[in-house]
Parts: C-alpha cells; structure tokens; sequence
C-alpha cells in the first residue's frame, strides 16, 4: 500500500507531526520490548535463586518521569502549532460554502454559482464553510490532509491551499446513515486561468 499523494500546503506538517509521532512510539515499544525481554531473562528464577529487594532509585526515577513528559510536551507542542496553522485561513482566501445532507456534498461559490464537484484554483488558497442540513458529517480529503466535523446549526471551516493538479476524493468521515457509503464527491484541481473561465462563464 502506497502512501496517499500529499496535495496541499498544510499536508507537509501534518505528515511531520503523523511520522514524528509514530517514530517516537515505535521507539518506544523497542526500548520498553527490549527491557522487558532482558529483566526477564536477567531475573528469571534460574538466574536469581534467591530474589533479593530492590529500593527506589531517585535519579532512575526521575528520569524516566521527566523523559517520557519531554516527549509529550514535544509532541504536543508540534501538533499544536500544526493545528493552529489550519484555524488561521489566510485574509485572500476565496470562501466556499459546504453544505453537507444525506448522502451528498454541495458547494457554492462567492458569485453564486452551486455545484456538486469541488472545483479549486491552484496554489490559491481556499477556506470552506462548513454546514449540515440533518445530522453529523464528516469533511475528508486525505490528499490534502483536512478533516473536519459539519454540525447541524453550526458553522465549522477548513483550509488549504492546493500544491498539485489532479482530481482527488472527498467523503464522509463520519457514519451518517444507510447510505454513509455513497457520500462521496471528487475535488478538481486546475490552473488559475482554467479556473477563472470556469467560475466566469455559465458552465456548471
């Protein structure tokens, strides 16, 4: 299985922060794996007749106290400013407005014009309005790395910027119905001159 193309700017941090993470964890279950492995082995009864008691070590407890915070602190610190970059859409990004019902995704433009596929600019920022018109949904294009809840009477948002040309799947995330299945919608991402023709002309 390959790893999904990464097609916005906001997918590069993401994808730091997803592969720090799993490196620092998998890190993890090597040393505490491997020190299992060994306090069995080194004190096992045939090795240790005679069990003997062993008191606190100050210094050995401190750091594997302060060890372990440093690195959730760390990786708190990184998911943040990761997540604080996508609540903070830029001012010259052009606003959709996304509306979510079962089973299907809708989309309407600044100047009117309402379509079924999500048509965008390249490397032109977007910022999506987020709405439901019955229950929870689920906002996901893994391509850009974007997910986000869509409540019903509330307004949620999303942004990026598209880096790459191409036609990429946006679905529900989230289990809506009987047909949570068939929500699904393609994102089309052309050139900027593509674009305005399109968003100025009567095409759909």
């Amino acid at each position: 299985m390959g790893i999904i193309k990464r097609a916005s700017d906001i997918g590069a941090g993401a994808d730091q922060v997803f592969l720090g993470i799993f490196a620092v964890c998998l890190a993890v279950l090597v040393l505490v794996t491997g020190v299992m492995v060994y306090f069995v082995i080194r004190y096992s009864h045939k090795n240790n007749p005679r069990p003997v008691d062993i008191e606190g070590n100050f210094w050995l407890e401190t750091v594997w106290t302060l060890v372990p915070l440093a690195i959730f602190l760390a990786m708190f610190y990184f998911g943040w400013t990761n997540y604080a970059k996508m609540r903070n859409p830029p001012r010259d990004a052009m606003q959709i407005e996304v509306t979510a019902r079962q089973w299907a995704w809708g989309f309407e433009y600044p100047n009117g014009k309402k379509t079924k596929e999500l048509i965008l600019a390249l490397n032109r920022p977007v910022k999506l309005d987020l709405i439901s018109q019955d229950v929870i949904h689920g906002f996901a294009i893994a391509a850009f790395r974007v997910k986000a809840d869509v409540i019903p009477g509330r307004t949620n948002f999303t942004w990026f910027t598209p880096t790459a040309e191409g036609v990429y799947d946006l679905q529900c995330s989230v289990i809506c119905g009987v047909s949570h299945s068939y929500m699904l919608a393609k994102v089309r991402v052309i050139p900027e001159e593509e674009f305005k023709k399109w968003y100025f002309s009567d095409q759909d």
